[in-house]
């Protein structure tokens, strides 16, 4: 095998990952399910959490994923225990990346399946007590120039945009000074990881 080129934490979390789902979904009675990603391209995350006084007490998940994924999923099971669900809802793959000492960078991506699915079963938890849409997504900026946000983009790639071109086209992006096409690209190709091409 060729050298490893993770951080320990990574390497931790990927050998002993905190809080899978070893059984089946019955055996661990939750009040929040989230799933998502793309079985098609590989990576899918299962998420369930326990939640009481809206206090998430304990977690439990399943993934597809690559050493990454599991890592980035690992720690951030681990991380939300006794967490707010306001607090859990806007943790970005970015604090996740901080607290494994870093991914390499094309596998950062990777690192987005484990948050998409904590929000999606809090979101699962809020609809079932009747407060759909409590909680919102914090948005990040990419393309300043046109205030064109990461959430902009994957409206765009739910209706069909793929190509650079196909993406300028639904929301302008890059028409301006240019400068966020490699950001955007790379959220782009995050969003392939996760939706499927």
């Amino acid at each position: 095998m060729s050298d490893w080129i993770y951080s320990d934490t990574v390497k931790d979390h990927f050998t002993n990952p905190r809080n899978v789902l070893l059984e089946d979904e019955k055996t661990f009675p939750a009040q929040g399910r989230g799933l998502t990603g793309n079985i098609v391209c590989g990576d899918q995350m299962l998420m369930l959490l326990q939640i009481k006084d809206d206090i998430i007490t304990d977690v439990r998940w399943k993934t597809y994923g690559c050493a990454s994924a599991i890592a980035s999923t690992s720690i951030l099971s681990e991380s939300i225990k006794g967490m707010n669900i306001a607090d859990a809802y806007n943790i970005k793959p970015e604090d996740l990346v901080e607290k494994l000492g870093g991914l390499p960078e094309n596998k950062i991506h990777c690192s987005v399946l484990g948050d998409k699915a904590l929000r999606a079963a809090i979101d699962d938890y809020l609809a079932q007590a009747g407060r759909a849409g409590e909680l919102q997504e914090e948005t990040t900026v990419i393309c300043t120039c046109l205030g064109i946000t990461d959430k902009d983009l994957e409206r765009a790639y739910q209706n069909g945009a793929r190509s650079w071109e196909q993406f300028q086209q639904a929301t302008k992006i890059g028409s301006s000074c240019g400068e966020c096409k490699d950001k955007a690209l790379e959220l782009i190709h995050g969003l392939e990881h996760i939706y499927g091409k």
